[in-house]
């Protein structure tokens, strides 16, 4: 697995991890003027360390600021690699949820190699808007509210036409929202869109453009109307997911994914708000079931 970073603008580099699948995500590098900011780490600490070694090669030095865009440990599990030089920046409910959450995605696929890892939550946290300052780029966070999680965060570089998306967006992969929101990924993904960017860097998934909201609105859609006569026939999400024909969703990667998104989107068509808690566990060992064995980890 390469970990050359690939340019897609001055300044602005990506490794990007096409397969896409469970655990194995991009991640984004900013440089101007001598500083460096990171988008996203990896799920190992191999996998970090490499992208650190790659950061210092375009940069001369260690990256100065890591952003998580959500709290999952694929884009967060990296983040003590690059301490004590970079501070870590995230939503505030991306730290609690961190916080919460710790290392415990590792104990769902035992048999990766994660390293020694070790939680290092974002030190510096912010509520609906904050600008850094990459030499002499302006990189604005901001937070939709409740979509692929409860605490996303889409990194904008408007000097560039440049979007780090994280989960919000994916490319060629199942969107999940199980933790967050259908309703609310629909509206994050309408906010993206208003953008303009030029070049969107997805969470998981080849880089692409604004042509990358398209199909995931689509999907979101589609999904909202088969939980509307899931819940309507009395079937359970995965009683629905089993008698369910992707049809032209059918090529995206992780396809048990339907089974997560239908319990939150079951959620929602009987009256939940955004984001409410429901049992991931539960959903997760239903994914697994609907997927005949163990989910696969590209970690």
């Amino acid at each position: 697995m390469t970990t050359e970073l690939t340019p897609i603008a001055p300044g602005v580099h990506v490794l990007a991890r096409p397969s896409g699948g469970w655990c194995l995500n991009n991640s984004g590098v900013v440089v101007d003027g001598g500083d460096a900011l990171v988008v996203d780490t990896a799920a190992t600490e191999r996998r970090a360390r490499e992208l650190r070694a790659a950061v210092e090669q375009v940069a001369g030095g260690p990256a100065r600021v890591v952003v998580d865009t959500h709290f999952h440990g694929d884009h967060s599990f990296g983040n003590y690699v690059f301490r004590p030089e970079a501070v870590v920046v995230a939503h505030e409910r991306a730290r609690a949820e961190a916080a919460h959450g710790g290392l415990h995605m590792s104990t769902l696929w035992p048999d990766v190699e994660w390293g020694a890892l070790r939680v290092s939550l974002p030190a510096v946290t912010y509520r609906d808007r904050l600008t850094l300052h990459v030499g002499a780029l302006r990189v604005e966070l901001s937070h939709p509210g409740p979509a692929h999680t409860g605490g996303d965060t889409a990194v904008w570089l408007p000097d560039r036409s440049v979007l780090f998306a994280g989960d919000l967006v994916m490319s060629g992969v199942t969107p999940f929202c199980l933790m967050g929101s259908v309703r609310g990924s629909l509206r994050a993904l309408e906010r993206l869109r208003a953008l303009g960017a030029r070049t969107v860097v997805p969470g998981h998934g080849p880089v692409g453009g604004p042509e990358l909201f398209d199909r995931d609105e689509a999907y979101l859609r589609w999904l909202q109307g088969l939980a509307g006569r899931g819940v309507r026939r009395g079937l359970t999400p995965l009683e629905l997911a089993r008698d369910t024909d992707l049809g032209g969703f059918a090529d995206l990667v992780d396809p048990e994914r339907l089974v997560g998104n239908l319990h939150r989107a079951y959620a929602e068509e009987r009256g939940a708000p955004d984001g409410a808690p429901l049992d991931v566990a539960r959903a997760f060992y239903e994914m697994v079931d609907f997927h005949g064995g163990p989910l696969t980890c590209l970690a």
